[in-house]
């Protein structure tokens, strides 16, 4: 099958096939015409498989078909989790609309809103946008929802884990009733299901993987190690290995930190990417591992989620996520779009039952292999890591909606005025203890 056959308008197919595209993805096959006729859709596609293809080339197409208004109210909303997945889902609605006349923003927290506000203002067709900073500009004025056409869910499931579910819930009043709404999801869980239940209507179910899989290309490996020789392993993995772009993975902004000292006092470059880091410092370490100026990218599972980096060759798990569908995500990071890649696990006695979790999640036994000087700790306790010192879900913040007048924002791009934005800081530390 080739994208001609999907029903996409020439000037879709032009810029497609300017990006070297031919055969769309399982995904986009399913789920482009069923947007193109109109119908809501819950889809389920693993990492990596192009789904933001398959939810904004149907909507570009469906949206240069209807009239254009002079004043261009906003007419398409896409929410994502993360200001990184929100930069990656602008980049494709620009590249795809480039033959097109059709005009998009991207607005997230811990930047100036100015120069968001003052691209809105010229008139948008699309807007591409995490729930705080959206629910915050339109609480000062500065946009409407009034008339959109098409909602987009982009990784429900992570923005459910993040507590976005109020926040979704408030957006979804301010729209109109009858509008398109495309759910995607890399796992269907039963609070994604029930969100659906709440405001599809009569969706079509896409799934172009079975549930919580890993992609085939992908080769996993388990290295049990004693937790004081994690560093020193993955120092000799990647030296040894002469590996050139490694994502590592690792379950608080602390322990990001701390790794990527340990990683650059042995002469590998290396940078950390968190919820701590300012947005220009995210952007700064992103771009310098993409370009490969920086050899290794520690992320926690939070600010990675969304990080497009084409041809990845190695995700390791420094640490394993007590959330075991974040193992999934977090592989996910390689053998994207048929190429290979190596997901690797550093897995200490504490993480056992971790381990033994994903396994079950995956179906599948992963090899283990012992590197010798770094062997396990034989007397080392197999009791899981206690809750709080590692990422959990995050709990409702009953308060959040207080402190989204302002010019503070937080991680996941909420804003609030210093003395509220402070407070819930302080709060959510002793809440969390240091998650993510």
């Amino acid at each position: 099958m080739s994208f001609n056959s999907l029903g996409l308008s020439n000037a879709l197919l032009k810029a497609v096939s300017k990006q070297g595209y031919t055969t769309p993805t399982p995904i986009q096959q399913k789920a482009i015409p069923l947007i193109l006729e109109g119908k809501d859709i819950l889809a389920s596609a693993q990492t990596g498989t192009g789904k933001t293809a398959g939810f904004t080339l149907p909507m570009l197409q469906k949206l240069s078909q209807g009239q254009q208004l002079r004043h261009r109210p906003i007419k398409a909303l896409v929410l994502t989790p993360t200001r990184e997945l929100a930069a990656q889902v602008y980049d494709n609605v620009k590249t795809y609309s480039e033959f097109l006349d059709i005009r998009s923003a991207v607005i997230f927290g811990g930047v100036n809103q100015k120069p968001q506000v003052a691209t809105i203002r010229n008139g948008v067709d699309i807007i591409i946008a995490t729930p705080g900073r959206l629910l915050d500009l339109q609480n000062q004025g500065l946009l409407s929802l009034s008339k959109i056409e098409i909602l987009v869910l982009d990784e429900a499931d992570r923005m459910l884990d993040m507590g976005f579910l109020r926040d979704i819930k408030k957006i979804i009043s301010l729209m109109p009733r009858r509008r398109q709404n495309l759910l995607f999801s890399a796992t269907f869980s039963k609070e994604i299901k029930k969100l659906a239940n709440d405001f599809l209507n009569h969706p079509v179910l896409v799934e172009a993987t079975p549930e919580n899989s890993t992609v085939d290309a992908i080769e996993q490996k388990v290295y049990r190690v004693a937790k004081s020789l994690k560093t020193g392993l993955i120092i000799k993995l990647i030296s040894e290995g002469n590996w050139k772009q490694v994502l590592v993975f690792t379950r608080t902004k602390h322990g990001a930190n701390k790794l990527c000292k340990k990683m650059v006092s042995a002469g590998i470059s290396a940078a950390a990417i968190h919820g701590n880091k300012s947005q220009g410092a995210r952007t700064k370490a992103l771009a310098g591992f993409k370009n490969n100026s920086v050899r290794v990218l520690v992320a926690t599972d939070i600010a990675a989620r969304g990080l497009d980096i084409p041809l990845l060759p190695h995700v390791v798990n420094f640490e394993l996520p007590n959330i075991s569908e974040d193992y999934v995500h977090r592989i996910g990071r390689t053998g994207r779009a048929g190429a290979s890649g190596e997901a690797l696990s550093l897995v200490s006695a504490e993480e056992t039952t971790y381990l033994r979790d994903i396994e079950k999640l995956v179906s599948l036994k992963i090899p283990v292999e012992i590197v010798e000087g770094f062997e396990p700790d034989p007397n080392a306790s197999t009791e899981p890591i206690k809750q709080g010192q590692g990422r959990g879900r995050r709990p409702h913040n009953s308060n959040k909606s207080k402190s989204q007048n302002s010019r503070g924002t937080d991680d996941r791009g909420n804003s609030g005025n210093n003395r509220n934005a402070s407070r819930n800081k302080n709060r959510n530390r002793r809440r969390n203890s240091n998650r993510r």
